[in-house]
């Protein structure tokens, strides 16, 4: 199993990078969502500067705020200072297209997309579509070494839906899945993926990459999931479930999905949700502190029942290595944390030390 870190993007904390590069993480993300965080490629090329053996990606850039080529000509750029540790990670964009009031990218412009900057990344002449005109596009004037494209850029996509899995058969190297699945969910997907490639006509590597965005927090003896500490350090991503939750709802009409474990306090949740947040206003103020603090108002929310449910890595530090073995046996390959950003580092070395070290 490797590991990996994720972080709230925020440029002048590029120094985080070389920290994690530090206490052994295999790789470092930097979320691409444009109305809350910095941008994610000017950090990551501070970071790329400043390290020399973390892999350093998106994580992930999202299809419908930039366009195929610029995201190709971005994360190529980023390889030119970081060769053979670069990657990306990309998505149709739950956060940071909601935020705006908009709709994920479909999965039919989803998979187009992939081609396209699969393509581009491979050196490759593709045909372009914009504005209802197609032309054949081409990275140009090579010789002056902007980009790199020698050292391959793998693009691991976050997928979970069946027709973006299909399409992270055909055109990805990898996928970074949400949350700790039931295994029988993980090996569903891995299928889907796989029915992708052999439509693509195109055999996996043994080596496809396989990771889940997650968060931790290694318990002291005798500590309890209320206890303050453990809220702090888990309840930016527990209440980020939540805002997941009811974008799903929406969509699907149904909140049928919800655990019974917590009905009742999803049911206050909604309540909550469409009292104290205008609805003109309510897709700009459900995900406020997405994944990097925890709004006052919804600590309430924070409940050790929502925190099992949301299916982070908290325990003792033997639970949580038992777990990882789990998932492990299933095939999952690289586990990557997002802690809140007051408590980053000192989640990110606790789990390094008490977890990485012994696993």
């Amino acid at each position: 199993m490797k590991f990996g870190g994720m972080v709230a993007t925020k440029i002048d904390d590029w120094q985080i990078f070389p920290y994690l590069e530090s206490l052994g993480y295999d790789s470092g993300w930097a979320p691409d969502s444009q109305m809350i965080w910095s941008d994610c490629y000017a950090t990551l090329s501070l970071a790329a500067w400043h390290t020399s053996t973390i892999k350093l990606g998106t994580g992930v850039a999202i299809a419908g705020t930039r366009l195929a080529p610029v995201t190709a000509h971005s994360i190529a750029s980023i390889n030119r200072i970081a060769p053979d540790r670069t990657f990306l990670g990309i998505g149709t964009g739950h956060t940071a297209m909601r935020v705006m009031g908009q709709q994920p990218v479909s999965p039919t412009a989803f998979r187009s997309y992939l081609q396209t900057v699969r393509g581009l990344l491979d050196g490759e002449e593709v045909d372009y579509s914009l504005n209802g005109e197609t032309r054949p596009i081409r990275f140009l004037d090579r010789q002056l070494g902007c980009l790199n494209l020698a050292d391959r850029v793998p693009i691991y996509v976050a997928a979970n839906g069946p027709r973006a899995l299909e399409a992270t058969g055909a055109y990805g190297d990898g996928r970074i899945g949400a949350g700790n699945e039931p295994t029988k969910v993980f090996s569903r997907n891995m299928e889907r993926i796989q029915q992708g490639a052999a439509k693509a006509d195109r055999t996996l590597p043994d080596d496809f990459f396989t990771s889940v965005m997650t968060y931790a927090c290694v318990l002291k003896p005798g500590e309890t999931l209320d206890s303050d500490r453990v809220i702090e350090e888990t309840g930016a991503e527990v209440i980020s479930t939540l805002h997941f939750w009811y974008e799903l709802y929406l969509q699907r009409g149904s909140d049928a999905f919800v655990q019974d474990s917590v009905r009742g306090l999803w049911e206050d949740y909604k309540a909550y949700v469409e009292t104290e947040m205008p609805l003109e206003r309510r897709h700009q103020m459900i995900h406020t502190g997405h994944c990097a603090f925890l709004p006052p108002a919804e600590r309430r929310f924070v409940t050790p029942d929502l925190i099992e449910a949301s299916g982070g890595l908290v325990g003792e530090a033997d639970q949580i290595i038992d777990r990882i073995r789990t998932l492990e046996a299933a095939g999952l390959g690289q586990i990557v944390l997002l802690p809140p950003i007051a408590a980053a580092r000192q989640n990110f070395k606790d789990f390094s030390e008490q977890v990485m070290a012994r696993y």
